[in-house]
């Protein structure tokens, strides 16, 4: 006789479920943005560049990136729940090796392994909470995870500045140990005898490795470029060429492999294209202000982590409750207005952000990134539909997987791109502003002669006077970022609208898809 198929939960049963799973979630999506203004600390302590430390950030991400397609693989392999606990408590374990590590080389590597495990979490935590839900509340469960994702951006900033100013940096992964323990320990209890079915397929050990080879070669070819002069480096060269040779190998392998690691074939959907482009794009534009906005308070503004994060925070309070009103609308409202209305919000606080000089105020910084809110609330949940719009169920999974993949390389390739960017361009401006504030000029001699007669020597006041041309200059930086991500919003908003409605799977109702 067959098993019975076990019965959704209700009442307490349900309720500690789900916060053990969304613990997770949260932790996950925290450890992406808490280590955003603890980056110059972490570089002071460890001996690098503020620039090098943000590659804590982006091993993190890449390494999650590639973990995404495999999600499906190992969870048949394995089972969902085996599978989301055991990679639940290495991310605990490696969140403790993290905090212990003491050279910056091995922090970089235990990020990687840290991100390796993180990719399957996400996309189990989710299926394991519509599993274990009736099917009238899980339009219920949806809010529920999604709120998570949405909270812990905003937490991230405030508490990895306050744990950094307070205690140290290694406190930003310690904070994971208690919430793992916890997860690890009610999901397994409540969730062991509800494992998925186990199938053996086989895996796409070509197409993994090329997948590897390419976007690590990339990505370190990104994280390296300036600091190496770009293409006059042989070693940036070489790393081009590696990326681009196994990429193309890559897409010719996947197209005609029959268990690809990424079903390449989704790219005929002429929704998928555009939602794809859209999640790449604007996440990767949006995540390089996330990193770019600390970093300029911090090095060149005089914030504490603390209140760079005070500052960096507020973007997620109108998402929070925009979001529940968005999912709750999907099925009533044409989803390209939706996009439209997120990328328009984030063009115009673009050029919000890109408009201060260097005597901003913490409320004037503060005021757009609340308005941010909105646009975020409205860019995840509406490309997320619009991504899997016109696809059979047996495809969905792909397509979500493959969107995930998209939209967290964005993240990473856009971090670096970011950070490269403001850094030369910082260089450019100070060695402009440099030429034109010499003694020569009057306003340049007017300042120095006041800061002598002030008491300070000569060497003195020329320290005074090129910190003050380099905090301009990085202020001009920070305004041409911005301007720049303005714009990409803009052409962005555009292309939305050369989808196709209607935005529903196929054989699944409107009523339903909004469920």
């Amino acid at each position: 006789m067959a098993e019975a198929e076990p019965q959704p939960f209700h009442g307490a049963a349900l309720a500690v479920i789900t916060v053990s799973l969304a613990l997770a979630t949260f932790m996950n999506v925290l450890d992406t943005t808490i280590t955003n203004v603890a980056v110059p600390t972490i570089a002071g302590d460890l001996a690098v560049s503020p620039n090098q430390g943000t590659w804590v950030i982006t091993a993190f991400v890449v390494a999650t990136a590639i973990a995404v397609p495999l999600t499906g693989w190992l969870a048949q392999r394995f089972g969902e729940v085996r599978l989301f606990v055991v990679c639940t408590a290495l991310f605990t374990l490696l969140s403790w090796l993290c905090g212990l590590s003491g050279s910056f080389p091995m922090l970089l590597f235990l990020r990687v392994l840290q991100g390796a495990v993180a990719g399957p979490m996400i996309p189990l935590s989710q299926s394991l909470l519509l599993n274990n839900y009736p099917p009238e509340k899980r339009g219920l469960a949806l809010a529920i995870w999604g709120m998570t994702t949405v909270v812990a951006p905003v937490l991230g900033p405030i508490l990895g500045g306050w744990i950094t100013d307070n205690y140290s940096w290694p406190w930003i992964f310690y904070i994971n140990i208690p919430v793992g323990i916890v997860s690890v320990a009610i999901t397994w209890l409540m969730l062991r005898h509800r494992e998925t079915p186990r199938v053996q397929r086989p895996i796409d050990v070509v197409g993994l490795v090329l997948l590897i080879v390419w976007v690590a070669a990339l990505q370190i070819m990104l994280d390296n470029g300036n600091d190496m002069g770009w293409f006059g480096s042989s070693y940036i060269v070489n790393l081009a060429v590696t990326a681009t040779v196994a990429l193309v190998l890559f897409l010719i392998w996947e197209w005609y492999e029959e268990h690809p690691v990424i079903d390449l074939t989704l790219f005929r959907n002429r929704n998928f294209n555009v939602a794809a482009v859209a999640i790449t794009l604007g996440f990767g534009t949006y995540f390089g202000g996330i990193v770019i906005f600390p970093l300029w308070l911090q090095t060149q503004m005089g914030y504490t982590a603390t209140w760079a994060g005070i500052a960096a925070a507020p973007v997620g309070l109108l998402a929070i409750v925009f979001s529940p009103i968005v999912g709750r609308n999907l099925h009533r409202v044409d989803l390209r207005a939706f996009v439209t209305v997120s990328f328009l919000v984030f063009a115009v606080c673009s050029f919000w952000l890109g408009s201060f000089n260097t005597q901003v105020t913490l409320g004037n910084l503060i005021e757009p990134r609340v308005w941010l809110g909105i646009g975020v609330a409205t860019f995840f949940i509406p490309l997320t539909a619009m991504s899997l719009s016109g696809l059979t169920p047996d495809r969905i999974a792909s397509a979500s997987g493959l969107a995930n993949f998209l939209r967290t390389l964005g993240a990473s390739f856009g971090t670096s791109l970011s950070v490269t960017l403001w850094d030369r361009r910082a260089t450019l401006h100070d060695a402009h502003l440099t030429d034109h504030f010499t003694t020569a000029n009057p306003v340049a001699a007017h300042v120095y002669a006041q800061l002598q007669g002030a008491g300070m020597t000569s060497v003195q006041a020329a320290e005074v006077l090129s910190r003050s041309v380099s905090q301009q200059a990085f202020m001009l930086a920070t305004n041409d970022f911005f301007w720049l991500s303005g714009w990409i919003f803009l052409i962005l908003l555009g292309l939305v609208w050369f989808a196709r409605p209607p935005f529903t799977p196929k054989g699944r109702a409107p009523a339903a898809a909004a469920e």
